[in-house]
């Protein structure tokens, strides 16, 4: 089996599918803002979030369940924000990793990615990056929710955590999906669609 890429498709493909991955990774973990509740660490994504408080009927008493899950509901995210930020991200994260699998067989197919193709997947992958670019952007808006109040001392508002911060996971999250794609990935998509077809 041949490749329908060159070197450059093929490093294009590579980075494609490790800024896809980490981008999927990041959107999926619950980790994206960090803070406490009733002594305990608690940590929210988009749709998800780590340790949250349940009526315990036994003692009468309010208690932190520290593990991860879903919200219940898709109205059950915090805010409209979030819920927008989770649709575009979870587009923009789809958009990335089709690019990136279609990408990756092109690498073993001959034939499979012409010019065009190679076009058409550059500007997919550009609006996906944007999307989730946006979504990223999106998120400060929903600190002003109840939750996230209750989780930084009452003092969050929309682009002010209060006692809460933001983590690691959500900056490699930003980077991996911003930096990566619309900076590197559109520079090797000029030198891909330059070169796709092999000599």
């Amino acid at each position: 089996m041949g490749s329908s890429l060159t070197c450059a498709g093929v490093v294009w493909a590579l980075l494609s599918f490790l800024c896809a991955g980490a981008s999927c990774v990041g959107f999926f973990m619950p980790y994206w803002l960090l803070g406490s509740q009733m002594g305990k660490p608690v940590s929210f994504g988009t749709f998800r979030r780590c340790s949250y408080p349940v009526r315990d009927e036994v003692h009468q008493a309010t208690v932190m369940l520290e593990q991860c899950g879903r919200y219940a509901s898709f109205q059950g995210i915090p805010s409209l924000e979030w819920r927008i930020c989770t649709v575009v991200t979870g587009v923009g994260c789809g958009l990335l990793l089709l690019v990136s699998l279609t990408a990756l067989m092109g690498c073993c197919v001959s034939d499979l990615i012409s010019r065009t193709i190679g076009r058409v997947a550059g500007g997919i992958q550009f609006v996906g990056a944007l999307l989730i670019g946006s979504g990223c952007a999106l998120y400060p808006l929903g600190w002003d929710s109840e939750e996230v109040r209750q989780t930084c001392s009452n003092r969050s508002n929309q682009f002010e955590l209060g006692t809460g911060q933001t983590s690691t996971h959500s900056h490699i999250h930003t980077t991996s999906s911003y930096s990566s794609h619309t900076l590197i990935i559109n520079k090797l998509f000029k030198l891909f669609t330059a070169h796709i077809m092999l000599c």
